[in-house]
């Protein structure tokens, strides 16, 4: 009897997971438009979804030539979620009965209280701002590197600002575009230019990008970045020669400071320094990043690679990593997301809660700290090198290649010297 009553009730567990797979709704396979409705902002994003029909959809977010893979999973019959990878943010959406999808973008963060952005998502739409048919002939090619004099707003308290250099590639109505900053880049932004406007997007990390512009009668730009109620606003002149600062320049070691010293605990808890024995007579690269930062990442996927490749010539690499929360627990599993996505086989400690001081209290040696990413290079002697601030990704081109081929030169110049 009792095996009759465990063989129907396998029976019944098969047919109610049939019925639930047959009652899943489907996602339609191809690319989609989303747009997100940020105050009384339209912001729209591109995607392709595979395997819609699955129950674990794949969602690759389309910016310029910029790929990013997101995995989905059904959490009802007719609602999915869609995690953005190591950022802690999701979509939340459902599918309706015309087979479009509506929902959030929220944060995963317990106790974070961000904002929740509501967007709309139509199958089978590949335009960004606008529809086939309907185009406007550009003003002007906007071809090229630009720099952006960040104009001060008093509404928003703004201070005057660092210059940007924007970097975009126009051809025909189509406009793809990257903003650096000394602290790192937009990351690739896609969208178009009609007539005397130009108006670009992106949908990388936690937050969508936004950038709205006019093309002046002199050929200068002006226009706004950032998808919220105080944009930075801008004024761009054309100048094939525009840079942002030094790099290697603006973040350096107090007076009297010659050497870093910490301890902070690794994923397991246990305290590591500076001064162990695994890193006496090595060349140390220390990344201070988080998991939350979308420079990071793409730092992180440089920094991985080039350390496997290189680790058995005396190299040895640590990130620091400042969080959302201060909680171990936490950030454990936010790290160790990011470590398995990215095969970092190097030391991940965590140094507390981000924050506007954060740095300046965990690491008092540092002077004029200023932005996630921050690497910091020490010779066999202990001594800190250079110290370089934020990170341009490979969508920025020759402003990566330079500091691939400058990384690339310094550290083999100290992998090479011998040992004191």
């Amino acid at each position: 009897m009792k095996k009759l009553i465990c063989l129907l009730t396998a029976f019944a567990l098969l047919f109610t997971f049939e019925n639930v797979q047959a009652q899943q709704k489907a996602l339609q396979n191809g690319i989609w438009r989303g747009v997100f409705k940020i105050g009384d902002m339209d912001v729209p994003f591109n995607f392709e979804v595979k395997n819609g029909a699955g129950k674990e959809p794949v969602f690759t977010a389309i910016n310029g030539e910029r790929r990013d893979d997101f995995q989905a999973r059904f959490i009802a019959q007719d609602s999915i979620q869609v995690s953005l990878n190591t950022f802690e943010t999701a979509w939340f959406a459902r599918i309706e009965n015309d087979g479009t999808l509506s929902g959030v973008q929220k944060s995963l963060i317990p106790g974070n209280n961000g904002r929740i952005l509501p967007f709309k998502a139509e199958p089978g739409k590949s335009y960004r701002f606008t529809e086939p048919g309907k185009e406007i002939t550009p003003k002007a090619d906007l071809s090229g590197k630009w720099v952006l004099k960040i104009t001060p707003d008093a509404s928003a308290g703004n201070q005057a600002a660092p210059d940007r250099v924007a970097v975009f590639e126009q051809k025909g109505n189509k406009l793809n575009g990257i903003i650096l900053t000394v602290s790192g880049d937009s990351r690739e932004l896609e969208g178009d230019v009609q007539g005397d406007e130009f108006r670009l997007s992106g949908v990388t990390g936690s937050s969508p990008a936004y950038v709205k512009g006019k093309i002046n009668s002199d050929n200068s730009i002006s226009g706004a970045i950032g998808a919220n109620a105080h944009p930075v606003l801008f004024e761009g002149i054309k100048d094939d020669k525009a840079a942002l600062p030094d790099a290697y320049a603006l973040t350096f070691l107090k007076p009297g400071y010659e050497k870093l010293d910490f301890t902070f605990p690794d994923l397991n808890g246990k305290p590591v320094s500076l001064s162990d024995e695994k890193y006496k007579g090595k060349v140390v690269v220390i990344e201070i990043m988080g998991s939350w930062c979308p420079n990071c990442i793409d730092q992180i996927t440089f920094l991985a690679p080039w350390y496997k490749e290189n680790k058995s010539k005396g190299v040895e690499a640590i990130a620091l990593a400042f969080e959302a929360k201060d909680d171990m627990t936490f950030a454990k599993n936010a790290l160790t997301k990011l470590k398995n996505r990215y095969d970092m086989q190097y030391d991940i400690l965590f140094a507390g809660k981000t924050g506007a001081n954060a740095v300046a209290d965990k690491l008092p040696a540092i002077d004029k700290f200023l932005a996630f990413p921050t690497t910091i290079i020490i010779g066999r002697d202990g001594k800190v090198k250079e110290i370089h601030t934020g990170f341009s990704g490979k969508g920025t081109g020759q402003f990566y290649q330079d500091y691939v081929n400058k990384w690339n030169a310094d550290l083999a110049k100290l992998i090479s010297e011998p040992l004191p």
